[in-house]
């Protein structure tokens, strides 16, 4: 494993709010186009119901499109996140699981739409999925992407 992303994923998993949910980036490439997070069920994440506490399952959303395409675009776009919205489907027990993946197409659109220094506003989705491949949630993240003045 290349040794940048294994001290990437390191840091991830010791990050306080990751830690402290019992959130873990699993897999990570070497080239920020896929991420899985998983999140085990246990008491620091669990709500009054016994299942994943809503804010635990956003959380392990949070920083990855955001950070995905940051890595992507380089130093002469702003990438933030701007807005998020979590739509629940199922109460989550046990092992959950969230894959990012950013494609080949997505990334030219960016670009495209931002070349002439606009904002952009992509919508990116992401599931939560158990054990069982059932969907637990989905997670619409809405990210500012701009280039940077001197670069236009």
């Amino acid at each position: 494993m290349n040794l940048l992303i294994w001290l990437i994923k390191l840091l991830f998993n010791l990050w306080p709010p990751f830690l402290g949910a019992g959130i873990r980036v699993h897999k990570l490439s070497p080239d920020f186009r896929q991420a899985e997070v998983r999140l085990k069920l246990g008491f620091g994440n669990r709500n009054y119901v016994g299942t994943h506490f809503g804010g635990s399952l956003y959380a392990m959303t949070d920083p990855f499109y955001m950070l995905m395409l940051l890595r992507q675009l380089g130093n002469d776009y702003y990438v933030w996140d701007k807005c998020g919205r979590i739509d629940y489907v199922k109460p989550g027990r046990g092992v959950v699981r969230a894959m990012f993946n950013l494609q080949d197409e997505q990334l030219a659109e960016i670009r495209a739409l931002t070349a002439d220094g606009e904002k952009h506003l992509p919508e990116m989705t992401v599931e939560i999925r158990d054990a069982d491949d059932e969907l637990v949630a989905t997670v619409h993240k809405t990210l500012y992407v701009r280039k940077k003045p001197h670069l236009r």
